[in-house]
């Protein structure tokens, strides 16, 4: 395997991996099962072996599994990573409750957050998502204090409007945005996208795959029991109709002699340098693929056949990306 390059997070900010690991599926999240610890953990050393860097977790990523998981992994390695966390969703039972953004939850969050880590200090810490119960320089503000005590390095945000995008860089400079992007959900390229480019900030992109739409391994209906079933975009008539698209996908994923997942983790690779694919992972196996994805190049023709096919709003229906 060839080890990844670096860009810079954002106007002047720090190096990264252009490939980011998303840790939240090595911890039970949405009632799946924890997979084996010991491979999640020998999955992120491959990682930083490769020098992927950038390590993406969240505080209620089951419930504070994760970060732990993170941290045994990082143990004797902190300078070799650089850690994002995401904080205020909170959940009971698995059940999604709302966010709390208030600012002595936020400050009460981040040191659970260091101790569950065993650092000193967080790389990028941003909330995972807006939801006005709190104005955002409020939100944005409590963050720049933690910049300024040394208990984070630089302010990231997840899951926002344009506009609120704009307000928080006016608050203290993001570095980076984490948002859902793929060749079914490009919606955040009339505006959201636009803005983060104009002010230099960093995007991290999950959800690359759209929750295996374009893996190209689905088939009509999905069994009852499949978490996605919820979503109206894998519902019916719907379903069918999107998997003629992600036949296109298999068909030039063929040609190209790779997998249309490594297909769509290029194609959101090739949207900008500024732009980093967060893929999940937890398993070593999957690692050299994703790699491999990041050194592929496509043709004028290809790109204009996926922007043609997979054009804004061509998949229908929704998934909780989309707000």
């Amino acid at each position: 395997m060839s080890t990844i390059t670096k860009i810079a997070l954002g106007k002047n900010g720090p190096l990264v991996s252009k490939l980011g690991l998303g840790c939240m599926r090595m911890s039970p999240v949405w009632g799946n099962r924890a997979t084996d610890e010991n491979e999640s953990i020998a999955t992120i050393h491959m990682a930083l072996d490769n020098g992927i860097n950038f390590l993406n977790t969240g505080d209620f990523y089951g419930h504070g599994h994760n970060e732990m998981l993170v941290g045994r992994a990082i143990k004797g390695r902190r300078d070799q990573a650089f850690i994002s966390v995401k904080f205020g969703a909170i959940f009971y039972n698995n059940q999604w409750l709302g966010l709390d953004l208030r600012p002595n939850s936020i400050k009460n969050f981040i040191n659970y957050s260091l101790v569950r880590l065993g650092i000193d200090t967080i790389d990028l810490y941003q909330p995972c998502r807006m939801d006005n119960s709190v104005p955002v320089e409020d939100v944005i503000g409590t963050v720049a204090d933690l910049i300024k005590e040394g208990k984070v390095r630089y302010l990231g945000v997840s899951e926002i409007t344009a506009d609120q995008l704009r307000k928080a860089h006016s608050v203290h400079p993001v570095a980076a945005l984490e948002i859902g992007y793929s060749l079914a959900d490009r919606q955040i390229e009339s505006d959201l996208l636009p803005a983060a480019k104009e002010l230099g900030i960093g995007v991290v992109a999950f959800a690359n795959t759209a929750e295996g739409l374009l893996t190209g391994d689905l088939k009509a209906p999905l069994p009852a029991d499949d978490y996605r079933s919820h979503f109206s975009r894998f519902q019916g008539e719907n379903l069918v109709k999107n998997l003629e698209k992600v036949a296109i996908l298999k068909q030039m994923a063929k040609e190209k002699g790779c997998s249309p997942t490594q297909l769509a983790i290029a194609w959101v690779n090739a949207q900008g340098d500024h732009i980093m694919p967060l893929v999940s992972m937890s398993r070593r196996t999957r690692l050299p693929e994703n790699m491999q994805a990041m050194e592929l190049q496509f043709t004028p023709e290809e790109l204009n056949t996926l922007h043609t096919q997979f054009s804004p709003n061509a998949i229908l229906g929704g998934t909780y990306l989309q707000r």
